[in-house]
C-alpha cells in the first residue's frame, strides 16, 4: 500500500512504477467524490453514487473504506484478491486510515509512506494542481497533519523530493518484499 498525504506525488509514483513493471497492477478505488476532467471512469476510480456506495459497503465488498473531505473512498476486494491469487503485485493508492484498516486485516501487507520534503513544498503542490479551491487546499493540509503523525505505523517511508530516486526506492522495496514470500 502507498499512501502519505495529498499533494505528495501517490499517483504520479505509482503511475511510474507501472509504467516500468508489467508484474505489478494499481488497485482501482470507488469514491463517491465527482469526477475531475482527467478522470477516467474504471482507470483512476470508479465513481459510485452515495447509495451504490453505502450498498457495497453492506454486501462487504471493499477490503477498506473510509469517508475522506466529505466523500466515500473504498477498495474492492474482489480485483485485489483476483490479482494477488495470479501472483500478481498490487498497489493500493489509499490514504492512511484505509491503509491501516488493510493492515489489520492483511497483515502480510506492506505499508509504503511517501512524505513530503516539508509541510510548505506540499502547500505549494496543491496549489500548483489549480483542482482545488483555498478552502479545499486548507482541509487537505489539515488532514495531511494527521496522516504525517501516523507515519511511524509504516513498513516504510520514502520521501519524495527528487521522482526518479522515490519511484527506484519503492521499486526496491516491492521487489525485497516479494522475494521474502
Amino acid at each position: 500500500m502507498v499512501s502519505g498525504p495529498s499533494g505528495v506525488g501517490k499517483g504520479t509514483v505509482c503511475k511510474l512504477i507501472l509504467s516500468r513493471n508489467d508484474d505489478i497492477k494499481l488497485s482501482v478505488s470507488a469514491t463517491t467524490r465527482t469526477p475531475r476532467t482527467e478522470d477516467t471512469e474504471g482507470v483512476t476510480y470508479y465513481f459510485k453514487s452515495k447509495p451504490e456506495f453505502e450498498k457495497m459497503i453492506e454486501d462487504t465488498a471493499f477490503l477498506e473504506w473510509a469517508v475522506y473531505n466529505g466523500n466515500y473512498y473504498g477498495t474492492p476486494v474482489a480485483a485485489v484478491e483476483e490479482n494477488l491469487n495470479n501472483g500478481i503485485s498490487v498497489i493500493l493508492e489509499i490514504d492512511a486510515q484505509g491503509a491501516l484498516d488493510v493492515k489489520k486485516k492483511r497483515p502480510d501487507a506492506v505499508l509504503i509512506f511517501i512524505a513530503p520534503p516539508d509541510k510548505n513544498t506540499l502547500f505549494e503542490r496543491l496549489k500548483g494542481r489549480g483542482t482545488e479551491d483555498d478552502e479545499e487546499i486548507s482541509k487537505r493540509i489539515a488532514a495531511a497533519d494527521w496522516e504525517l503523525s501516523q507515519m511511524e505505523k509504516y513498513d516504510y517511508t520514502v520521501v519524495n523530493d527528487d521522482l526518479d530516486t522515490a519511484v527506484i526506492n519503492i521499486e526496491n522495496i516491492m521487489k525485497s518484499e516479494k522475494e521474502k514470500m
